[in-house]
């Protein structure tokens, strides 16, 4: 089995086949990355995807696509994404251990690569279990 990069929530991928059901008929699903920018310095970012790069990492929920840039996937290990509305606003969230911090406007984050040999520790502990 591998190792899924990212997962997402029931709520993500219903808002993601939402998007992609209103976008038209060469909507396949969106794609997730990372850009410099912000106060923090670092920006998630979210754009359609038409046509998919078969560099790109894919996760599936539910039938929702979320392809993931290969310049992410090391700030994206072991990130949940989510979906939520407020009375503030509505958007999707990442709950993402690679975090170091936000600005206080939640806009930007502060993301160091994911530590590779821990998840390494931690996939063979859960294989013994």
């Amino acid at each position: 089995m591998g190792f899924a990069v990212m997962t997402m929530t029931d709520a993500a991928a219903t808002r993601v086949k939402q998007i992609v059901g209103n976008s038209g008929a060469d909507a396949k699903g969106i794609r997730v990355g990372i850009k410099k920018g912000g106060c923090a310095g670092m920006e998630y970012t979210i754009d359609l995807v038409s046509e998919p790069n078969a560099k790109d990492d894919l996760i599936e929920l539910s039938g929702a696509k979320v392809w993931i840039e290969p310049s992410a996937v090391l700030y994206l290990l072991g990130t949940q994404m989510d979906f939520e509305v407020t009375q503030m606003r509505s958007g999707f969230i990442f709950v993402n251990p690679n975090q170091t911090s936000a600005c206080g406007c939640g806009e930007s984050v502060e993301l160091k690569p994911a530590d590779l040999a821990a998840l390494a520790k931690q996939r063979e502990a859960e294989a013994r279990v």
